[in-house]
């Protein structure tokens, strides 16, 4: 009998490939990290003792969820500044309160808050953009969370760099230093094409290739933004990002609320990555992602909270329910994006995306051991017809009662176990003070 690290015993197990499968009374081995074997319990006890056994007879266990858009320190500007239009959003009330508060000590108090509160909803993974990414890179380190890192580029100054070439560079220190990380990874982070030049985004795609690192980027997020671009170069973002050659599987387009027939060719034709954020598209007013025909046509599309200052919660089990359910009522097609298709786009479409797909995003023997355990004997989750449906319709982020990191526990029954929950919380309330007093 083979002695491991850890044995979690299960009702049922939703490793979400092979697809649409549901595995009863099962049990993960995870050795050194990684997922040993996936065997039915009976089979499981003859064959192998653990330092650790843990049994959840009354959970779903299934991957860590992965948030693939966030700008997680923006947590302390959540409800800062609330129904308004996206530019009127950004021009009048963010970029000014980030110019006036924005720096290391923020960063890293609001990357805090925001990962706890991640980890508290089922987020293993998560895809960041946002200024001092070092400060955020250093709670990833300490709270055993995964995350891929932004190298932030954006055409005007701020507190982390003056010049794009400033953020290049910065950005390639970023890369540098956790490029060995077990849990980090960067990729490049232009903000937007209304925002970043030809010439620098020329550059990132050089650059990509050279570091053979994803692009991460907001794309096609209102009408006005497509009518400013027209104005100013004569086309649409999409077709300048074309000519530049950024269209490739290397991009995630985050958004993608305005697309001709033609784009969506585009996409599928070049393998580009789609990021949909439906509660913040719908709190913004930007429009309605086209995910059904996306997603027939091929398209990758994965799912992200987009920050808490333009979502007011970081809770992907919000987003996959919304998911569905807009993707139906867009379509007008109740069959468009079925419970198990939400949850792929959750897990594994965003592992692809962040091209990570051999470590996470299922259950798998050989990858990291990213699990989350989802409790189902509550009066909101019964009674248990279909264990993937009740994930995505009838579970709520509070139903997530444990999380593991490569095998590390970082939610233990509710309580996270890396984290000081007091500190984060006294850390937000002393930056929501002294921003409310200036701005008062």
């Amino acid at each position: 009998m083979k002695t491991v690290d850890l044995i979690i015993h299960a009702r049922w197990l939703v490793p979400i490939l092979p697809k649409n499968t549901v595995l009863e009374y099962y049990s993960v081995v995870v050795h050194q990290g990684q997922i040993l074997a996936l065997l039915p319990q009976d089979i499981t006890k003859e064959r192998y003792t653990a330092s650790t056994e843990q049994h959840y007879n009354n959970h779903c266990i299934m991957p860590g969820l992965i948030n693939n858009h966030t700008h997680a320190a923006m947590s302390l500007f959540r409800g800062l500044s609330d129904d308004l239009p996206l530019m009127t959003w950004l021009n009048d009330y963010i970029w000014p309160a980030e110019k006036k508060w924005v720096s290391d000590s923020f960063v890293e108090a609001g990357s805090e808050l925001a990962i706890a509160e991640m980890i508290r909803g089922g987020t293993t993974c998560f895809n960041d953009m946002y200024f001092f990414p070092d400060a955020t890179a250093r709670v990833v380190d300490k709270s055993g969370i995964r995350a891929n890192l932004g190298m932030v580029v954006i055409d005007f100054p701020s507190a982390w760099a003056a010049t794009p070439e400033e953020y290049m560079h910065k950005g390639q220190l970023l890369h540098d230093h956790y490029r060995h990380h077990a849990r980090i990874t960067t990729s490049y982070a232009p903000h937007a094409p209304y925002t970043v030049s030809d010439n620098t985004l020329s550059a990132i795609v050089t650059n990509a290739e050279e570091l053979d690192v994803t692009v991460h980027m907001h794309l096609h997020e209102t009408s006005s933004e497509i009518s400013q671009s027209i104005e100013s170069y004569g086309m649409r973002p999409l077709g300048r990002l074309k000519e530049i050659g950024l269209l490739s599987p290397r991009l995630s387009a985050v958004h993608m609320t305005q697309l001709t027939d033609e784009e969506i060719t585009w996409c599928s034709d070049t393998g580009v990555n789609i990021i949909h954020c439906p509660v913040s598209n719908l709190k913004l007013a930007s429009g309605f992602t086209p995910v059904s025909v996306l997603s027939n046509s091929g398209v990758n599309i994965s799912i992200g909270t987009d920050g808490a200052a333009s979502n007011n919660a970081l809770d992907m089990f919000s987003e996959i329910k919304q998911t569905a359910l807009l993707a139906k009522a867009v379509a007008q097609d109740t069959s468009s994006v079925p419970a198990h298709t939400a949850l792929e786009m959750a897990t594994i479409n965003a592992a692809k995306a962040l091209g990570i797909d051999n470590m996470i995003g299922s259950l798998e023997v050989g990858k990291m051991a990213d699990m989350i355990a989802v409790k189902f004997n509550e009066i909101e989750t019964q009674p248990c017809y279909d264990t993937i449906s009740q994930l995505v319709y009838a579970t709520d982020r509070d139903k997530v009662t444990d999380v593991w990191v490569a095998g590390n526990q970082l939610l233990k029954e509710r309580q996270l176990t890396t984290m000081n929950t007091s500190k984060i919380i006294k850390d937000a309330q002393h930056w929501g003070e002294i921003i409310r007093l200036k701005n008062s």
